[in-house]
C-alpha cells in the first residue's frame, strides 16, 4: 500500500485537504491565513535586528528533572535581568498560540494525554510515543516564538527546557520500556532535520538535583503518578551523560544544586561575568537574522519540520478516521471557515449577512 502522510492540520477553509491512504496523527493546527508582518520589504526599507541587541538579548534555557525549581529561578532572573519569561510549554502550547478561549480536545492536541501517560506509560496505543513527539514540537513553536521576540524586539528570553533538551524525556522513555526502538528512529531523524534550522541558546542552566530528592519533594505534592524513581533517573542521567556534554560545546553552561538556586544575586553575577564567547550567535549578522526571523515567524513551517513521510502504527491512522477528525474539528464553533467568517459564532462580514 502506498502511503502518504501529511500535517494533521485543520485549515478553516470551505474546500479540504484531503490525505492519502494515511495520515500521521501528531501535528498542529492554525489558520493559514496567519499574516506575516516582517518581510522583504521591511530588510529593504532598512529594518536591523542588531541596533536592538543589548547586553541580556540572549536566550536562556532552565533545565532539570521534574519539580527541581525550574520555574521559579526561570521568573527571578527574567525580573533581575529584565527578559520575558516564557513558562514551559504543555500539550495545549498551540491552543494558547492561536488564541483559543479555552482548549480544544486531545483529538486535535497530538491525540495524546500527559495523564495517560502517567497512568499507564506503556498502553498498547501508542500514546507514550506521540506525546513525546507532540511536546518536541510544541517545544520547536515555543523556540520560535522565544527567537522571534528576540529579533524583533531585541529583549531577551528565558525558557523553561528547550527542544534541544526535550531527547531526555525520549531516553528515559525508550530505558524503561515505554517506546519502541523504531520510535527512538523516528524522534532522531525528525530531530536531525528540525533542530538544525535553530541556533542553541545562549546560555544553558542545569539544576541539579538527584532523583530521589525529586521523588520525595513529589510525594510530598501528592502527585503519586509523578513518582516513578527509575523513570526520574533515567531523566537525570540521560542530561548529565548526554544533553550537559552536548550542549556545552555551542553553549555556556551553568550548573547549580537546589540550593544554591535560592541566591537569586549569586546567578545573576555568575551570567555577568560570562563572556559568551563561542556559539554559532557570534556567527550571525543582520542578514543571516533576516532569514532566521522570516523562518520563525512562519509556525506553519515549523510545525512541518516535524512531519517526514513514513508509516509507523504509533503516529499513523486511516483516511477514514482522518476524515471523521477533520469533519468534527470543522464542526467545533468558529472552525468552518477562516477566522471571522464564521457566523455561528457572531462574525458579521457582509458576504454572512
Amino acid at each position: 500500500m502506498a502511503l502518504t502522510v501529511v500535517r494533521f492540520l485543520f485549515p478553516a477553509r470551505t474546500t479540504a485537504v484531503r490525505a492519502g491512504s494515511v495520515v500521521q496523527k501528531a501535528g498542529i493546527h492554525s489558520s493559514p491565513g496567519r499574516s506575516l508582518e516582517y518581510g522583504w520589504w521591511a530588510y529593504i526599507l532598512g529594518e536591523r535586528t542588531t541596533p536592538r541587541f543589548k547586553q541580556y538579548s540572549k536566550i536562556i534555557t532552565i533545565d532539570g528533572n521534574l519539580a527541581s525549581g525550574k520555574g521559579a529561578l526561570a521568573q527571578k532572573l527574567a525580573d533581575k535581568l529584565g527578559m520575558l519569561y516564557m513558562p514551559e510549554a504543555d500539550t495545549f502550547y498551540v491552543d494558547r498560540m492561536t488564541g483559543e478561549k479555552e482548549p480544544l480536545p486531545r483529538d486535535f492536541n497530538g491525540m495524546c494525554s500527559l495523564e495517560k501517560f502517567y497512568a499507564d506509560p506503556k498502553a498498547a496505543d501508542g500514546n507514550s510515543y506521540r506525546l513525546q513527539l507532540w511536546m518536541y514540537t510544541m517545544r520547536l513553536l515555543q523556540y520560535s516564538d522565544a527567537i522571534e521576540h528576540l529579533l524583533a524586539t531585541g529583549q531577551g528570553v528565558i525558557l523553561e527546557r528547550s527542544p534541544f533538551s526535550d531527547m531526555v524525556f525520549l531516553d528515559a522513555m525508550f530505558n524503561q520500556g515505554y517506546i519502541r526502538k523504531e520510535c527512538v528512529n523516528h524522534y532522531n531523524e525528525i530531530k536531525t532535520i528540525s533542530i538544525c534550522e535553530f541556533l542553541p541558546p545562549h546560555l544553558v542552566l542545569y539544576i541539579d538535583q538527584p532523583a530521589e530528592e525529586v521523588q520525595k519533594k513529589l510525594k510530598q505534592s501528592g502527585k503519586p503518578h509523578l513518582q516513578n524513581l527509575q523513570y526520574l533517573k533515567s531523566i537525570e542521567d540521560s542530561y548529565k551523560k548526554t544533553f550537559l556534554p552536548s550542549i556545552r560545546e555551542t553553549s555556556e553552561l551553568l550548573v547549580y544544586d537546589t540550593t544554591q538556586t535560592q541566591d537569586v544575586e549569586r546567578v545573576v553575577e555568575d551570567i555577568e561575568y560570562l563572556k559568551f564567547d563561542k556559539g554559532p550567535w557570534l556567527e550571525q549578522d543582520d542578514i543571516s537574522y533576516h532569514y532566521m526571523r522570516k523562518l520563525v515567524q512562519d509556525k506553519q513551517r515549523i510545525g512541518s519540520l516535524t512531519h517526514i513521510p513514513v508509516f509507523l502504527p504509533e503516529i499513523t491512522i486511516g483516511a477514514h478516521d482522518y476524515d471523521q477528525k477533520y469533519y468534527a474539528y470543522r464542526a467545533l464553533p468558529g472552525k468552518n471557515y477562516a477566522r471571522g467568517y464564521n457566523a455561528d459564532v457572531g462574525d458579521k462580514y457582509i458576504w454572512l449577512k
